[in-house]
């Protein structure tokens, strides 16, 4: 199995949680600008849609989208699962939330002049300070972490990286998942020279 990924782009996410699952995987990298992989092959030939991240199975089948991958992941790691009997639906409810009102604003953001960005800056935090309440108890579910709290994680980090104003919790959150032994790990492979398989 092969994750394909940009550096601290949204695909760390899955990549967390997949560690997360113990699960065996290789990593490549993908030049988002060019579409290629660091054999020179073309990445639009894993995935047509040219975007991070994509899962690649053994048997040649790919799986793409953020809210997919952190779902399947959480299905084989049962401690990335909300609990009860809507735990999964929990889960892709809130990968479907952050996916949909909080990651898919950045590139809107990027792709403004700096003097047009304010208003998509303040719809960015405000998203921010609606899921600010749940994370009372350490994290989106509760005490325990989740496939959720990857993706939330990689998108507070991303903002506060850019100085969003976005508050407590987060950087005491950011901070608490950044320690784990899973997020540690996905950052020095992506940050490894070659990105050691």
């Amino acid at each position: 199995m092969k994750l394909f990924f940009a550096p601290e782009f949204s695909s760390l996410a899955d990549h967390i949680a997949l560690l997360e699952t113990e699960t065996a995987f290789e990593i490549a990298e993908v030049d988002l600008e060019s579409k290629r992989l660091g054999d020179g092959s073309n990445y639009l030939e894993v995935n047509p849609k040219g975007l991070v991240p994509a899962l690649l199975f053994d048997d040649g089948a790919v799986l793409t989208e953020n809210v997919a991958i952190l779902a399947w992941s959480a299905d084989r790691a049962s401690h990335l699962m909300p609990p009860g009997e809507l735990g999964r639906y929990r889960l892709l409810e809130m990968l479907s939330f952050i996916a949909s009102e909080i990651h898919k604003r950045f590139p809107i953001y990027f792709s403004l002049p700096e003097d047009a960005r304010e208003a998509i800056g303040d719809d960015i935090v405000r998203w921010f300070g609606f899921l600010g309440p749940r994370l009372d108890y350490g994290y989106l579910f509760g005490e325990a972490f989740s496939a959720a709290d990857a993706y939330l994680f990689v998108m507070a980090r991303g903002a506060l990286a850019m100085e969003l104003p976005l508050g407590e919790p987060y950087p005491d959150y950011v901070a608490r998942i950044e320690a784990r032994p899973a997020v540690q790990a996905a950052l020095r492979r992506e940050r490894a020279p070659g990105k050691a398989q």
